[in-house]
């Protein structure tokens, strides 16, 4: 069975590899470098506290990946587990939290909730008279996207992947009734490929390549960014990925006291053309970054200083939740993560490869996820979302 993977990112490299691990012949198709669409510029986040059961189990069943990922791949990917911590200004936002961490537990998490006085007991640097609740997990941290982008390539081509970058796909042509497909590709090496299956991996552009097929999924392309600061105070390697939920203000401890910094903060959040976009961080937004970020922790005094920053896509869906499903025959979607497909890709790709290679998926049970949903009026929003 030949496959092509549309996608040369975290999620799409992960696909092959098990696609490939599981006797699939399988050709990446990237229409720039690999990881060049969002995995580079992601603020690598590996966490267990969501507000819905399925993001909750793709993040368990993805965790024993990122923690012998240099024993499975062979490259240090930097996973620092020092947890996530959610902070609720609101008291309906406090109120989920009790809900959340409650159903995160039972699915085997380890998160626990906290009152103001117990954050401000093991995280005196936190503004804690301003919240009236928090969520913390030891199990959350984040990693280095693209040293983890590099091992999964290197796996992927070791088990035989065929990964070409700079080769756009510009049609897909259904053969015949059956699912047997003819993929158009461009670039230097343009050529016709005939497959069996089509994994759509496509992050912000996946809208367009489900167009080649006749599919209409919602996925929107919508730019965030990142700042690298130096904090009036250090902020120490020990800290957790803070996030100041009701405000959508984040900060994490990044190397030699700097902190990067992160949030939506504009109301007007519209979609965004995905080949056309300024990639470098709004000067503005970056003060409104770091004033948000001293609202929450006192480690952004009035002398933090900017030091670089830059912007990357989110491919975002109106619940928050990807897309994992195949959408028609032969054709199979992973796409609209919505700021979550890094952490998520190890589970993705064991679920996509028993999407093509056995009909249904059993790793995890991704029903929940089918795009049908948006049609049926079932939508399952994800709370905890920055």
């Amino acid at each position: 069975m030949h496959i092509v993977v549309v996608g040369g990112g975290i999620v799409g490299l992960s696909c092959a590899f098990a696609l490939a691990e599981r006797g699939a012949a399988v050709t990446v198709c990237e229409s720039g470098t690999l990881g060049g669409g969002s995995t580079a510029r992601s603020a690598g986040g590996i966490r267990t506290q969501f507000s819905t059961r399925v993001n909750v189990e793709l993040s368990l069943s993805s965790l024993p990946v990122w923690e012998s990922f240099e024993e499975r791949f062979g490259v240090d990917i930097a996973h620092n587990r020092t947890g996530y911590l959610f902070l609720a200004r609101e008291d309906d936002t406090a109120d989920a939290f009790g809900e959340q961490v409650a159903m995160q537990n039972d699915c085997g998490a380890e998160s626990e909730l906290l009152s103001p006085d117990e954050v401000a007991e093991r995280w005196p640097h936190v503004r804690s008279e301003a919240f009236v609740a928090a969520t913390y997990s030891p199990l959350d941290g984040f990693a280095d996207p693209y040293l983890a982008l590099q091992g999964y390539a290197t796996a992927a081509r070791e088990a035989g992947v065929d990964i070409r970058t700079k080769t756009p796909v510009e049609g897909i042509e259904r053969v015949g009734s059956g699912s047997r497909f003819r993929i158009v590709t461009g670039g230097e090496a343009a050529e016709t490929l005939d497959v069996d299956y089509v994994v759509n991996a496509a992050g912000a552009w996946a809208g367009e390549v489900a167009a080649m097929v006749g599919l209409d999924l919602p996925v929107s392309p919508r730019r965030r960014q990142i700042a690298v600061v130096e904090p009036e105070i250090p902020v120490a390697d020990a800290e957790p990925l803070t996030i100041d939920l009701d405000t959508g203000s984040y900060f994490r401890p990044e190397r030699e006291g700097q902190a990067l910094v992160g949030g939506q903060f504009d109301e007007d959040d519209a979609d965004v053309d995905p080949d056309r976009f300024s990639e470098s961080m709004d000067l503005d937004w970056a003060v409104t970054a770091v004033e948000r970020a001293g609202d929450c922790a006192d480690y952004f005094g009035p002398e933090t200083r900017v030091v670089r920053g830059w912007a990357g896509l989110y491919a975002v869906t109106p619940d928050h939740h990807p897309i994992v499903e195949e959408s028609a025959p032969g054709v199979v979607t992973a796409a609209g993560f919505s700021g979550h497909g890094f952490q998520h890709a190890p589970a993705t790709g064991r679920v996509v490869a028993e999407l093509c290679l056995a009909g249904e998926a059993s790793h995890v049970d991704v029903s929940a996820l089918s795009s049908s949903r948006f049609e049926a009026a079932e939508v399952i929003e994800e709370r905890n979302v920055a």
